[in-house]
């Protein structure tokens, strides 16, 4: 099989597992890199072995031998950089948020949609072999009509007022913090085990943290400085706590609870889905494992073993029962499920049905966006409506 060539931009973080599960593919050659500058490139690529480094995101597009793009960068340079490589005829994964607001999300969804290309945002976690297990029971009905989704997202890494992130920067995260860098995970796995969709928001948002001391030179996502490292005082106005309730459009009520300053908390992020025969819970802490709850028996555990599992996300277990799988191998999945995507000529019909597109990451971007305009009205019911197609139905009331 003829190797694809891919080039990715924005060698921070999340890069490192990008390429980690393109070289677990097997079939994929990394090109090379861009960063900030030819030197950070530089730096980046003997750190992760890769063997070129480019000088700017163009000349990394300008390579014939790069068919698929990485885009990694700070989600301000989303849009700059997938358009880009939309116009330039390269299939784009991008890191999720799809963009840093609404309009751009709106214009990458239009772009792709034109392009003829594969496009993909990496809601990872779709990549777990029982979420789709999870997917498969409730699409034949196992839960009987879903009556409550509910769950959370909670992280501490800014607990403390002296971490500090771009993320936190409206003119570089965009207006949400923790809706938009996690709350989006949530939202996309709900809708996408559920399968159906969020119609209605009612947002309580809060900043627990607003004055952080920031390290005067500027911060990587997830880095500490050193302790005596000069630091500044910024003022945050984007939330890091939020709590939402939610409608579906198959009548269903739900909540979700997000937060990144709560003590002890790692990456939890848990999914329940009630319905009326059964239930069904997932942790991301403990991927293994699906609970299982009934009303006039006992409740279950589903351990992930591949002999067990339906033939939908049979595919997303590579190992024996007793041997975990965990978030890298999700990962792995989802771009797995990217490149089968992209040998097809990205190709709608032939996109595998857990793999996430530009036109999921809009749709994620509405419903984000949907929760910032309920919090802004002082807490009303906020319609989730795309204005391309609908016009909005009349608000609720104040909750």
């Amino acid at each position: 099989m003829t190797k694809l060539g891919m080039g990715l931009v924005g060698p921070g973080f999340i890069a490192t597992h990008h390429i980690d599960a393109v070289r677990r593919l097997g079939d994929v050659e990394i090109v090379g890199i861009a960063g900030s500058s030819l030197d950070s490139a530089k730096k980046r690529a003997r750190e992760l072995g890769v063997g070129h480094a480019y000088e700017s995101y163009r000349e990394l597009l300008a390579d014939p031998a790069v068919q698929v793009v990485h885009n990694t960068t700070p989600n301000h340079l989303h849009k700059e950089v997938s358009l880009a490589a939309l116009r330039a005829g390269k299939h784009v994964i991008s890191d999720k948020p799809l963009a840093a607001s609404l309009e751009e999300s709106r214009e990458l969804h239009e772009a792709a949609s034109k392009a003829g290309v594969a496009h993909v945002v990496t809601f990872n976690y779709r990549g777990h072999a029982l979420i789709q297990q999870a997917r498969a029971l409730i699409a034949k009905g196992k839960l009987g009509a879903p009556v409550f989704v509910h769950g959370c997202y909670l992280q501490d890494w800014l607990t403390d007022e002296r971490a500090y992130s771009w993320r936190l920067d409206p003119k570089l995260g965009g207006a949400s913090s923790a809706l938009g860098d996690i709350g989006s995970h949530w939202c996309d796995l709900a809708e996408h085990v559920t399968g159906a969709r969020i119609v209605a928001v009612l947002a309580d948002l809060h900043t627990a943290v607003p004055v952080r001391e920031a390290p005067a030179a500027s911060p990587k996502a997830f880095a500490g400085a050193a302790k005596n490292a000069p630091r500044r005082k910024v003022k945050v106005t984007s939330e890091d706590l939020a709590s939402v309730l939610l409608r579906f459009d198959n009548g269903a009520r739900g909540c979700v609870t997000v937060g990144q300053v709560l003590p002890g908390h790692k990456n939890d992020l848990r999914l329940e889905v009630n319905g009326r025969l059964a239930s069904l819970a997932w942790r991301q802490e403990e991927p293994n494992s699906l609970w299982l709850g009934h009303h006039a028996q006992a409740n279950t555990v589903l351990a992930r073993d591949p002999g067990q599992l339906d033939a939908s996300a049979r595919g997303y277990a590579h190992l024996p029962a007793g041997h975990p799988e965990a978030w890298a191998d999700a990962f792995r999945n989802l771009i797995a499920d990217a490149y089968a995507w992209i040998r097809q000529g990205g190709a709608p019909a032939k996109k595998p049905a857990a793999l996430p597109t530009f036109a999921d990451g809009y749709r994620n971007s509405l419903v984000i966006d949907a929760m910032l305009k309920s919090h802004a009205a002082g807490g009303v019911w906020q319609d989730v409506a795309d204005p391309r197609a609908t016009t909005p139905r009349k608000r609720g009331t104040r909750g």
